[in-house]
């Protein structure tokens, strides 16, 4: 894709009916679900597997798993459950992630030292509380169902992070061991980038309130809604590809200073990244081992700064947070390439969908970079109590990403959610979508 061969065509996106997913399963059977699907992430792996943490932005597949079990045992059976006794009084210390008001925890970079407790032991603290939660259930969704569904919603991030946390853990073993074979999938062409003209003047984002009967769960950093103002511009209709991302290298884009950040280019230079995470020539590394590189997957494992100058080599820029939601939002977010069982995931062409309004991966297959920092919606306020330390404080120094990924569990996506990491991070199943001003 040579700067000056990106389409000039504009297709105005069609009207699409939203979809929201459909509350057929109770909120138990959901928290049944979840927790299930935690355990099934980690059988393929063995007791070193589990424990080892491979760089400080990791953590070890067995701290995820205690951890989230610690935010159900500390935010409602310890503080809305009479009676509950703590299954090891030592643990809050080891398994607090950031929360300040919940007092002194381990550090992060030395999560990979806990050779004790064991996965075994870890497991039945997940029987315990689990048990525990399932009866007490009935009793704290009548005050506090916005908590449990807080804790529903944060194991389900931490899905994503135990798939991509054993992916960099992976990454790192000579012997690039596969996680679990890779599922036979038909190939499919990406077909051409189109571009696709957004709306432009006024227009709302943002989550619904959760006071309005119809609202779905969102966190606290997707709220309030609020009006803002677009200008003309339009979208690319699909992700940029391993195939594009190919010719990006092969014109010397890591080479030339001009498309960089000056950020960038420093971190480029020091880290001597010359590809995205993960490349080593024709092969990539992925949850099945390494694998020749799919020129018409999705490019992913890429920084922000690496997004931003494909886009400048490409003769266009990063989608701004708000356009990008704008273009979602009448979407199916339930679409797309997601998680939906114990999969050795990784991104790959999708055909356009026929209620797509033309575009393909909105959700799904890989998380894309905005333009946008990581600030606070007018009129944001917290949630109350620790749990209020869960996004606010993080709003610095950090970009957007929009959409879930392949390693997304389904139903987790949502065009206001607002995924954040700073411009260096790539671990993550990421990569971008193309905008232009018009």
């Amino acid at each position: 894709m040579k700067p000056q061969s990106i389409p000039a065509d504009l297709h105005p996106a069609p009207h699409a009916t939203p979809h929201a997913p459909p509350d057929a399963l109770g909120i138990a059977e959901r928290f049944r679900r979840t927790r299930r699907l935690s355990r099934e992430l980690v059988q393929n792996l063995n007791e070193a597997d589990a424990a080892v943490q491979s760089m400080p932005d990791a953590s070890p597949a067995k701290w995820h798993l205690a951890h989230t079990t610690w935010f159900f045992e500390t935010f409602l059976l310890r503080d809305h459950t009479p009676g509950y006794r703590l299954h090891d009084a030592r643990w809050p210390f080891l398994f607090n992630s950031y929360y300040e008001a919940e007092g002194p925890r381990l550090a992060r970079p030395e999560r990979g030292l806990l050779t004790r407790p064991t996965l075994a032991e870890v497991l039945a603290y997940r029987d315990h509380v689990d048990a525990a939660m399932l009866e007490a259930l009935p009793a704290l969704l009548e005050h506090h169902g916005e908590l449990v569904e807080l804790g529903i919603q944060h194991e389900q991030q931490h899905q994503e992070l135990l798939l991509t946390d054993i992916k960099h853990l992976f990454s790192r073993n000579p012997l690039g061991p596969a996680y679990a074979p890779a599922p036979e999938a038909p190939r499919t062409s990406p077909g051409p980038l189109r571009w696709i003209e957004g709306a432009q003047g006024p227009v709302e984002i943002g989550a619904e309130s959760e006071a309005r009967a119809d609202a779905r769960f969102a966190f606290d950093n997707e709220l309030p809604r609020h009006p803002t103002w677009l200008a003309p511009h339009a979208l690319a209709s699909r992700p940029v590809t391993n195939g594009e991302w190919i010719e990006f290298l092969a014109d010397g884009g890591y080479r030339t200073a001009s498309l960089w950040l000056s950020d960038g280019w420093d971190w480029i230079q020091r880290e001597s990244v010359a590809a995205p995470l993960y490349w080593h020539g024709e092969e990539q590394f992925t949850l099945s081992g390494w694998r020749e590189v799919d020129r018409d997957a999705p490019v992913t494992h890429i920084s922000f700064y690496e997004a931003d100058a494909f886009a400048t080599w490409a003769g266009a820029r990063l989608p701004t947070e708000q356009e990008w939601e704008s273009a979602a939002f009448a979407h199916d977010a339930l679409g797309g390439m997601q998680l939906d069982r114990a999969d050795p995931v990784q991104p790959r062409a999708e055909q356009e969908a026929a209620v797509s309004g033309g575009f393909t991966s909105l959700y799904g297959n890989v998380w894309e970079w905005t333009g946008s920092a990581y600030r606070p919606w007018p009129g944001y306020r917290p949630a109350a109590g620790a749990v209020g330390e869960y996004n606010g404080k993080f709003m610095s120094g950090q970009f957007v990403l929009k959409g879930g990924s392949c390693a997304t569990p389904r139903g987790h996506a949502r065009a206001s959610y607002r995924n954040f990491f700073h411009p260096h991070q790539r671990w993550q199943f990421t990569g971008l979508r193309l905008a232009r001003s018009l």
